[in-house]
């Protein structure tokens, strides 16, 4: 019987199909994030063949001495920049991810704080809270309109595809995107521009939406140069790592007026939040929940397993992140 150890609580289901094909299978006791040394001590334990990981697992060459007999690392995640990818290939592990897992719905949370942000729903909802509230005010919490205006993307893949459907179908926005790889579907469904530089796409949109991987060249892609270059008016959203944004220097801009806010669903040194992001009205936080539906998540269960599945009962995993 092959043995799977799975790193954190998954939906039920994920564990089911593993079960039922046949795979031993050890879950983490701990409702948390594992530390390294804690995952290199419960994988010492069995001669475990794979591994479910979750993104807050680095997995890199301590995890690969640490568990000879591991052939799979199968991340529980959109995204493995977790993921030591020139180390695995060394050593012929394979590293999955689940690239559709929750993709329509990381789109719909984008567009709630894009929406939570234009509108001022949460500056308004504390204000009610606080007993504030004394009547109609003509010049309350005055939001921006969405309808007409340039919505922004950096990165044009499936989820932001799916941000730019609901932008022009939707709201009637203009979409300018930049990506390191031109995508016809977005520009010919969704009339979306191109342009070559990210810089470009800042100058001119009223919101703009981060959609790419963190690796070298996106980490502090946006920085405060970057924020310098939006418009007084922009509200920035990432959905997308928490390091692809330069968060002191986005404090700094939401302070002084920069950039007119901001709504994140993800940081950069999660689960600690940046000095002074709670203190500021003008953002949206939100705690790396854009996937989190039922749906969603058991998708993503039944994908990251399936790859596990597929590598000893079909050959080859399906989704491999290389």
């Amino acid at each position: 019987m092959k043995q799977v150890f799975v790193t954190r609580k998954i939906p039920e289901n994920g564990i089911a199909i593993l079960r039922e094909r046949g795979f031993g299978v050890d879950v983490s006791p701990h409702d948390r994030p594992l530390t390294q040394d804690e995952l290199i001590e419960f994988l010492q334990k069995k001669p475990y063949e794979a591994v479910l990981s979750m993104l807050s697992d680095r997995i890199d060459a301590r995890v690969f001495d640490a568990s000879p007999s591991t052939k799979i690392f199968a991340n529980y995640a959109i995204g493995y920049d977790n993921f030591d990818i020139a180390e695995a290939k060394k050593r012929g592990i394979y590293l999955t991810n689940t690239p559709h897992g929750g993709v329509d719905r990381v789109a719909e949370h984008a567009w709630a704080l894009i929406l939570a942000l234009s509108c001022k729903v949460v500056e308004g909802d504390g204000y009610v809270r606080a007993g504030k509230f004394t009547g109609f005010d003509p010049m309350l919490l005055q939001g921006m309109k969405v309808r007409g205006r340039v919505l922004g993307l950096v990165g044009a893949g499936r989820i932001g595809t799916e941000v730019a459907k609901i932008g022009a179908l939707g709201f009637g926005m203009r979409i300018a995107y930049y990506d390191i790889v031109r995508n016809p579907e977005i520009e010919e469904l969704h009339n979306a521009t191109y342009w070559p530089t990210v810089e470009e796409v800042l100058k001119q949109s009223d919101i703009v939406s981060l959609h790419v991987p963190l690796c070298d060249a996106t980490r502090h892609l946006i920085d405060a140069s970057k924020m310098g270059m939006m418009k007084p008016s922009a509200y920035l959203v990432n959905t997308s790592r928490g390091a692809v944004v330069d968060e002191v220097a986005l404090v700094d801009a939401l302070r002084n007026g920069v950039i007119a806010g901001a709504g994140l669903d993800v940081f950069e040194h999660e689960p600690a939040i940046s000095p002074g992001l709670t203190e500021l009205s003008n953002v949206v936080l939100t705690p790396h929940i854009a996937s989190s539906t039922v749906e969603a998540r058991e998708e993503m269960a039944k994908m990251s397993v399936q790859n596990i599945v597929d590598m000893f009962l079909g050959g080859k995993p399906t989704d491999m992140v290389y």
